[in-house]
């Protein structure tokens, strides 16, 4: 009978225990409910934020209205212009024309305004206008057309200010200074060919067609052919260049537009390919010197040159990870930028004269061991897998700079600003129609930019490149071949790599400023140690 009792308690115990387990389910369901529906809302919101974003980038991608929009404007936005009182600066204002070609009088008032009392002069005031004359000025020569009493042979003059010989349906011709100013328009400052032939016809009244300035500019091209090869070749022999590419539309279809830059010149040509071959067409698979770039695989087959990879895209590659990525997966990026900027203050410290080159070195052997460091983890983000795998290749190449201080610049930014001057003509109208057009941009291009580089009166030389009877070289343009500029003076200026009592090459540097000879640099990939202890870039 005892037994019989006890079975019931237990049993209401056990379903005691049971509903006590059950409650404990529903509440752990409820909170992994109420979790997974917070959840839920997180990611709505994300994804309404995403689609937004997305939203905004398709539109501006169509509508190029205003291209460098922020988008929200702050609250409170810093004045435009400079401040006033001392910090402003010296105050520029235009200075007084050197030639007056029109003196003007300007009559007395009749009366003074405030009370119509008569007025007396106390002195003359001189004002300058600076005008431009809205007239097509022309010009007719008188050419005398001969025939030799020896020989029987025609022979016809020409003036200086000529630029062709022909005659009869070709009499009519357009001079120099317009066919120079449609060049600069079109090549220079990226306007089609029609903007420009408005241009010429609303400010100066000379009427031209789409086609005619396109055929000018053409001639204008040919004439400079000559320059153009003479670039390529100064470009070859050059001790250090910095090297681009940017794609670019010949008759519908993607080529590339390669830039080799050095401090003196700038060669352009564009290509149907963006391989090592296209690259060794311009600067010979031979190149020698130091190489600049942005760290496209295909330059280090240039096996006997010296390499930089620029440092600044890196640093916007990283900080452009570090912007969409998790607080964790951003630490990666984030320590890569850090240590390359660290370089680029190290680099500005010693050409201050703050620190010494022993000290240079040291902190770069300490940078390099850190970059080793996070280089030999193994990242779960994919986005910082491939930027690490990126960086594991460029590692020999980061820190030349610091090694040749003053010698090789941390960036590409050389070269970048040509390309920038090719981006925006790519924007206007997108390219070239035919080979013929993209010769030609090539060309001028090349020409443009050398001259803008050496400062020199690009509007003189081609008005001067028009009127010559024959094509002929610039050669004010081409930098002078000195041992400083010679390929060989690289390969001689490693060989002396360490040697402090080596002669030194000319470049420009300040002689205040202590110019190391560099350490020994890893040329190429194939030069790499067979087992790293992870990389040396000394």
């Amino acid at each position: 009978m005892f037994l019989k009792s006890l079975n019931p308690i237990r049993r209401i115990k056990e379903l005691a225990q049971e509903l006590r387990r059950a409650r404990e389910q529903r509440d752990q369901a409820l909170q992994d409910k109420q979790r997974v529906e917070r959840e839920n809302a997180r990611l709505r919101e994300e994804i309404e934020r995403l689609q937004k974003e997305l939203e905004a980038a398709q539109r501006a991608a169509r509508r190029q209205a205003a291209p460098f929009s922020r988008g929200q404007r702050k609250s409170h936005p810093k004045s435009p212009g400079r401040k006033p009182g001392a910090g402003y600066g010296t105050h520029h204002r235009r200075p007084v024309p050197e030639r007056v070609d029109e003196e003007i009088p300007v009559p007395v008032p009749a009366q003074c305004p405030a009370c119509a009392g008569p007025l007396t002069v106390e002195r003359i005031e001189p004002q300058y206008q600076e005008e431009i004359v809205r007239r097509t000025w022309v010009r007719r020569f008188d050419i005398p057309i001969c025939r030799c009493t020896q020989c029987g042979k025609r022979v016809q003059g020409r003036h200086p200010l000529q630029t062709s010989d022909a005659i009869g349906a070709a009499a009519v011709q357009v001079g120099p200074e317009a066919v120079t100013l449609g060049v600069l328009m079109n090549k220079l400052q990226g306007l089609p060919h029609a903007d420009a032939a408005a241009i010429l016809k609303q400010g100066f009244g000379l009427i031209m067609s789409r086609s005619g300035i396109c055929r000018a500019i053409q001639r204008v091209a040919r004439k400079a052919e000559a320059t153009w090869h003479a670039l390529r070749d100064a470009a070859r022999r050059s001790q250090l260049a910095y090297m681009d590419e940017t794609g670019w539309k010949v008759e519908a279809q993607l080529h590339w537009l390669w830039a080799v830059v050095t401090e003196q010149m700038t060669y352009c040509q564009i290509l149907p390919g963006r391989g090592f071959a296209q690259a060794a067409s311009i600067l010979g698979a031979e190149y020698a010197g130091w190489l600049i770039h942005a760290g496209l695989q295909i330059y280090y087959k240039f096996l006997k040159a010296a390499h930089q990879s620029c440092a600044a895209h890196l640093i916007r590659r990283c900080r452009d990870l570090a912007e969409v990525a998790t607080p964790t997966a951003a630490r990666f990026p984030l320590a890569v930028k850090n240590l390359l900027e660290q370089g680029l203050g190290l680099r500005d410290r010693y050409l201050e004269q703050k620190i010494t080159l022993h000290g240079l070195w040291t902190a770069t052997g300490r940078l390099e061991a850190k970059l080793d460091r996070l280089l030999a983890k193994t990242y779960q983000d994919p986005a910082n897998r491939r930027l690490a795998q990126h960086l594991r290749h460029e590692r020999p190449y980061l820190f030349t700079f610091l090694y040749c201080p003053g010698l090789v610049d941390a960036t590409n930014n050389l070269a970048e600003r040509v390309m920038r001057i090719l981006v925006m003509i790519r924007k206007n109208w997108g390219g070239n129609r035919t080979e013929n057009g993209a010769r030609t941009q090539a060309i001028l291009t090349s020409v443009l930019c050398t001259a803008r580089q050496q400062d020199q009166d690009i509007f003189h030389l081609l008005v001067d490149l028009l009127r010559s009877r024959q094509p002929k070289l610039l050669d004010t343009l081409l930098p002078e071949i000195d041992d400083a500029n010679d390929i060989e003076g690289s390969e001689s200026h490693r060989t002396n790599a360490g040697n402090r009592n080596a002669p030194r090459k000319s470049s420009g540097h300040d002689p205040h400023i202590p110019f190391p000879v560099c350490v020994d640099v890893l040329l190429s990939p194939m030069q790499q140690p067979a087992a790293p202890p992870i990389f040396s870039s000394g």
